[in-house]
């Protein structure tokens, strides 16, 4: 069943900002990566799912609800996180949040004292004095208090120390043992490998790919340096059909990305040659993803394949 689903979202900004022709959904149960740099157009996303923006073609909905026509009713059910934390001037944390409860017909305060307690946070200050940290932190109690089952969370650790990084991290962990849905945008690729089921990879506003993350982990490549006794032995290996990424003839040396798949023939191909030193080197899911990024090659599972 698919709880939150997007397709062909447009919005076009001009002199290629937006996003275009944007599709993929997020099952129930399950937790969506949204993977990539600033400005690549997830929070433009985001801000359509919660309909704060008119998308100028395609659709968006969660539960069922079209995103722009019910957004009043998804402000009620969905937590969300957005990536700048703006509050208002004149409140305190506390109120700030009595606020927020009143708006989501929240009842009762054990949750809340629950996650002002896990989060460290102090809500009787003035929020205009908080820090950047202290009101990122407010701002995951209030997204969380309701006990939502549908999570978006749109760069949710920025602003946040190290520690309370892992704090956040660990929480989510046992809100999708709880069964949440939720949709994680972030450019920070330790949060995604540790929190996501699949991932999908948007750049200039265009998404890429999606992919299982399991598959993205099993298809890590590893690197190796190689050089070889004679100009033959590095012949031999160049044309065994392994189409290594760098090669120089002279110092009888290439480098290769080997990927799970393949690495029976590549153990093959090593044995019929004489080799001096073999140095290596794993890739790590920044390195594969950035090779493909910068390079605009297509993010397959088991390496990264010609666009």
């Amino acid at each position: 069943m698919n709880v939150i689903e997007v397709n062909k979202l447009t919005k076009d900004y001009g002199h290629g900002r937006g996003i275009f022709d944007v599709t993929f959904e997020v099952h129930k149960g399950e937790t969506l990566g949204f993977l990539g740099p600033n400005g690549a157009g997830k929070s433009t996303t985001m801000r359509h799912l919660m309909g704060f923006s008119k998308p100028l073609s395609g659709t968006a909905n969660i539960g069922g609800l079209d995103c722009t026509a019910k957004h009043h009713e998804i402000l009620r059910n969905v937590g969300y996180l957005p990536g700048e934390v703006a509050l208002p001037d004149g409140l305190t944390g506390r109120e700030f949040i009595s606020m927020m409860k009143n708006m989501r017909n929240t009842k009762g305060d054990d949750r809340t004292d629950e996650l002002l307690k896990l989060f460290e946070l102090d809500p009787n200050g003035d929020v205009k004095r908080m820090s950047i940290g202290e009101k990122r932190k407010l701002a995951v109690v209030t997204a969380f208090m309701s006990d939502p089952d549908i999570l978006l969370l749109d760069e949710p650790t920025s602003g946040l120390d190290p520690v309370m990084q892992e704090v956040f991290i660990d929480f989510i962990r046992n809100e999708k043992k709880r069964g949440k849905t939720i949709l994680l945008s972030s450019h920070i690729f330790s949060e995604v490998e540790a929190l996501c089921d699949r991932i999908a990879i948007i750049k200039e506003g265009r998404l890429i790919s999606t992919v299982a993350a399991a598959d993205v982990k099993h298809g890590l490549k590893n690197e190796f340096t190689i050089e070889f006794e004679t100009t033959d032995d590095y012949d031999r290996f160049i044309h065994s059909g392994l189409s290594p990424e760098k090669g120089n003839k002279s110092a009888k040396k290439c480098v290769i990305s080997v990927p799970d798949k393949v690495t029976n023939h590549f153990l093959a191909a090593l044995s019929k040659c004489s080799i001096r030193s073999i140095d290596e080197h794993s890739v790590s899911l920044e390195e594969f993803f950035m090779h493909f990024y910068k390079n605009n090659k297509k993010f397959g599972v088991g390496g990264i394949q010609n666009a």
